[in-house]
């Protein structure tokens, strides 16, 4: 099987409701974020994910989006076109759509996943989208992260190196 380019995988929100959404067969799996700085606890999150079903969409907050989270000065540092591009690049990863709100709940609804994940830093009841997702018969999932990776730990060894 050839592999797909990522360009080919990054699609509108339009695109992946009408591709995705009321799926008639297999399981569909949902992931979002912002994927900053791609580093390997983000692969193996996206791996894990995908190991839930047999499609993984994932949403990646927009540049406006990211900012609204409060990650801290400058950031996003890589820009939503990039960061798009970096995470269709996993093989584990079928589509891939910008979204702009403050959290993907809308785009979960219209979607309609069979599984939801988040890493499991975040609260069951703090994920977005969750209730829609349980009362529609999906399921929600917490993924353990990857210790010792994470963006904010990536930029503090940038920032401070050890000699």
């Amino acid at each position: 099987m050839t592999p797909r380019a990522p360009s080919s995988k990054i699609v509108s929100r339009e695109e992946l409701v009408e591709e995705f959404g009321d799926l008639q067969s297999g399981t569909l799996v949902f992931a979002n974020g912002c994927f900053d700085v791609l580093h390997p606890g983000h692969v193996a999150y996206l791996d894990r994910a995908r190991s839930l079903g047999d499609m993984l969409v994932v949403a990646v907050n927009t540049d406006a989006s990211a900012r609204g989270l409060g990650k801290g000065s400058g950031r996003p540092f890589v820009p939503q076109a990039d960061r798009a591009l970096m995470v269709a690049a996993l093989e584990s990863v079928d589509a891939v759509c910008l979204f702009d709100e403050d959290t993907p709940a809308d785009l979960i609804a219209e979607l309609l996943p069979d599984v939801l994940v988040k890493g499991a830093d975040y609260a069951l009841d703090a994920v977005a989208g969750r209730e829609v997702v349980e009362a529609a018969g999906g399921r929600v999932e917490l993924i353990p992260i990857l210790e010792g990776y994470s963006t904010t730990e990536l930029l503090r060894c940038i920032r401070e190196p050890t000699r």
